[in-house]
């Protein structure tokens, strides 16, 4: 299990604002060196930058908002802002800046300030509002809210981003500047090597940990045993937390032991069950009941209560990051590289390197952000805008993945 929950009072991390750190980060290329050597990302090209030249030539307050598939990702932005000439800022969440003080540095250095996820953060608000108004630097706010290894799906968006443009739109207003805009973002990376011969020593790493035989193993193809790691996973899962292994259709097993796991706990700590389909939101209801809680308790057994609490639903989480049909055919190298990961790092809370990726950056047409909130009840025509934008872009880029032979 990562260590996403901080057992200690936040803290607000700002970001330093100076454009001398972060211009030096481009100017010795330490973006470029840093995803070839951590991620593998090797190469690069941006598509669409013309719509961000013409923002900055309005002189709008700018929101970026990427879609999230890979811990490269906000490392990344900053291929998209060199060719312009200017930096950003971004939110990142409050656990990144406790893993090591060196990381924290280099994330504000870079203009990154910290948003504490398992609470109501007004400094990170404040700050995001501020510098969209001020409009010197696009801010980038990832509108999923965490890491999906799913390049070529979309996770529903949280509101977060819709409520700092409005508010940043309304600031903007009063003092005369130019409108707010939001410009989607679409990232893809494809894998450039033999992903097959990639992934292999993994995938029997994983077998022999669940002690299966590998001369039966080897009788399947490599999309077919990928596909039975996934299922042992749950099962194991379904084990631990329902005591007993599910049977029948296994995206329904899926389905069960999430709602399961989230529906137990919203009873025990929100008197009734969530009706919002979206598991995000629903985590992110509970981590703010259950974290001040944890964080204020003295007996060591309610602490181990809370804790197990916590990883109900990062269990809950782990087990929603494999979509329906995601290894169906076709199946892309990316997707069944995408899967290992995300199998390796909920195994062992990490995952290899696999080179060489290339990233192909999308920059969408900028959405005019309006001052009006929707009624109760309506959906949120920001929202609506952007996810239809980014599933569209994501769609068109899952095409120049390459396919692989179900045999394989």
């Amino acid at each position: 299990m990562q260590e996403i929950i901080v057992e200690k009072p936040y803290k607000f991390q700002p970001p330093f604002r100076r454009n001398i750190y972060p211009w030096l980060l481009q100017r010795l290329k330490l973006v470029d060196r840093f995803l070839k050597k951590y991620e593998g990302v090797e190469s690069y090209e941006l598509r669409g930058i013309d719509h961000l030249k013409e923002s900055l030539r309005q002189g709008v307050g700018m929101i970026l908002a990427p879609n999230h598939c890979r811990y490269a990702d906000p490392i990344a932005m900053g291929w998209v802002v060199r060719p312009l000439g200017v930096h950003i800022y971004a939110m990142a969440s409050w656990h990144l800046f406790n893993q090591h003080p060196l990381q924290s540095l280099a994330i504000r250095m870079a203009g990154g300030f910290s948003i504490n996820r398992e609470g109501i953060d007004r400094q990170a608000l404040d700050t995001a509002i501020s510098a969209i108004v001020d409009g010197q630097r696009p801010l980038v706010i990832f509108p999923e809210g965490t890491v999906f290894r799913n390049n070529d799906r979309l996770q529903p968006l949280l509101d977060g981003v819709a409520f700092v443009a409005r508010s940043a739109a309304k600031r903007r207003a009063k003092l005369g500047k130019p409108p707010t805009v939001i410009h989607p973002i679409a990232i893809k990376y494809l894998f450039q090597g033999d992903v097959v011969k990639s992934i292999t020593p993994v995938v029997e790493e994983m077998e022999h940990r669940f002690a299966w035989f590998r001369p039966i193993c080897h009788q399947y193809s490599m999309i077919d045993r990928v596909k039975r790691l996934c299922d042992a996973f749950v099962a194991t899962k379904e084990l631990e937390h329902l005591g007993q292994t599910g049977s029948g259709d296994i995206a329904a097993r899926r389905a069960h032991l999430v709602e399961r796991l989230l529906g137990e706990t919203e009873r025990r700590w929100l008197s009734s069950e969530c009706t919002d389909s979206a598991i995000l939101p629903r985590i992110k209801a509970l981590r703010l009941r259950i974290v001040p809680e944890l964080l204020g308790a003295a007996e060591q057994g309610r602490m181990q209560e809370l804790r197990c609490d916590l990883n109900r639903l990062y269990v809950a989480q782990q087990i929603a990051s494999y979509p329906d049909g995601y290894l169906e055919s076709p199946v892309t190298n990316t997707r069944l590289l995408e899967t290992v990961e995300q199998l390796e790092e909920d195994i062992w809370d990490r995952a290899r390197v696999h080179r060489p990726l290339h990233a192909v950056i999308e920059i969408g047409e900028s959405i005019e952000v309006t001052e009006s909130r929707p009624a109760k009840g309506e959906s949120d025509p920001i929202l609506t805008a952007l996810e239809q934008k980014l599933r569209s872009m994501l769609s068109a880029l899952s095409q120049e993945a390459a396919v692989i032979d179900s045999i394989s």
